[in-house]
């Protein structure tokens, strides 16, 4: 009836510890998280390239610096990053030329993001532990 408002009938949660997302939504999520790191790591990344190519002495920093423990997880931790944000990324371009829209391709999609982004990383820990 006109002037009459309906009741609303979502459900209002507000505790994000309760709150089950679907597979989909945590990739699309992670794929956004994984970028806003990559931006501050490619300053620091730059930085240390600037410092490498200052002199000798920088040099011998930054190779300290990245051959520490330390600096190894760095690099790992951004290199996890630009993984897993290319390869959702590639997936949204598939998603873009029409492959993976649906429901299952969807949720397949991000299945596979998971899996490849798992191989890769073990493939780049694997190597940079030698």
């Amino acid at each position: 009836m006109p002037g009459q408002s309906m009741p609303e009938r979502r459900p209002v949660n507000l505790d994000l510890r309760t709150i089950r997302l679907p597979i989909t939504a945590v990739v699309s999520i992670l794929h956004r998280i994984s970028g806003l790191m990559i931006l501050p790591a490619i300053g620091l990344l730059l930085a240390l390239l600037s410092l490498s190519l200052s002199d000798e002495d920088g040099f011998n920093i930054v190779r300290d610096l990245l051959g520490s423990t330390v600096g190894k997880f760095i690099l790992w931790t951004i290199l996890v990053a630009m993984i897993y944000h290319l390869v959702a990324g590639v997936r949204h371009l598939l998603m873009d030329l029409g492959i993976g829209e649906s429901l299952e391709g969807g949720i397949l999609g991000a299945k596979v993001v998971l899996g490849a982004t798992a191989l890769l990383v073990l493939l780049v820990l694997v190597w940079m532990a030698f």
